[in-house]
């Protein structure tokens, strides 16, 4: 996959694929299924390591991410998010250039850039393509009047038709090669879709009136401890059969039987 090649997707009418992965294995498992991007997303602190918010989550920590993601992509573009940070103090630049250089990305994504597109333009300028998030986002909820956690669940006002296809287009203007609109709903979305040239693609609030979809590999498949107790509503639940298996090797241990996968017990 190459940017050219995405663009040309929407062009065509394909839907585009981009799948969250934070680790090599998954990102190995994304790829091969056929994924068009595999993107880094700065919720990792929250849907991996448990912390409350996805402002925590630092540069460095989100590099070393992007470099075991990028040792298991061997097709798809490889997209970063940038944490709370680079963009806003003005230092995105130096860390989109520390992205591709250290971590291999081939995009990089940036949360709330629709209030930044000199930093798109700059970006741009120093020959790195920008995926361009908008809408309500982690970094941009408190703009909204919503709370993050509570963000999965609402959409943009549809009165702010006008002012959202404005930014799409400045995005698109400022150099930026495709558009992730969070929560767009069904009458913003197919609007920013029709007003821009280049692919918008949506994770929380979006749906088939984009160009193409955004999804955490740990949300296709049921990948949260939450889900040993309900049965999600994805393509699988990995929770259960991780806790099931778990279950039947802790018991083969404490009853002294070989453990399935292990070193072959010696012949006698």
């Amino acid at each position: 996959m190459t940017v050219p090649l995405l663009q040309a997707m929407k062009a065509a009418g394909e839907k585009s694929v981009c799948i969250v992965a934070w680790d090599y294995q998954m990102a190995r498992i994304a790829d091969r299924a056929g994924a068009d991007i595999i993107s880094v997303g700065d919720t990792v602190g929250v849907n991996l390591w448990g912390q409350p918010h996805p402002l925590e989550i630092t540069f460095d920590e989100l590099l070393v991410v992007a470099k075991a993601v990028r040792r298991g992509v061997k097709d798809a573009l490889l997209s970063c998010d940038f944490p709370y940070g680079p963009l806003q103090s003005g230092d995105a630049v130096p860390a989109a250039i520390r992205l591709v250089k250290e971590a291999g990305v081939d995009l990089v994504k940036l949360d709330g850039a629709a209030d930044f597109p000199e930093a798109v333009e700059a970006v741009t300028r120093a020959g790195i393509p920008v995926f361009a998030q908008f809408g309500i986002t982690p970094q941009t909820a408190l703009k909204y009047g919503v709370e993050y956690v509570a963000a999965h669940t609402v959409q943009v006002p549809d009165e702010m038709l006008g002012e959202l296809v404005a930014e799409a287009k400045r995005l698109e203007a400022a150099g930026a090669v495709a558009l992730n609109f969070t929560n767009s709903g069904p009458v913003v979305g197919p609007a920013v879709v029709q007003a821009v040239s280049i692919p918008v693609l949506g994770g929380f609030g979006g749906g088939p009136w984009l160009d193409g979809r955004i999804r955490m590999s740990t949300a296709a498949i049921g990948y949260s401890a939450k889900w040993l107790d309900e049965e999600p509503d994805t393509y699988a639940n990995v929770a259960r059969v991780a806790y099931d298996a778990l279950t039947e090797c802790i018991t083969d241990i404490r009853e002294g039987r070989q453990i399935r996968g292990g070193i072959p017990v010696p012949k006698q």
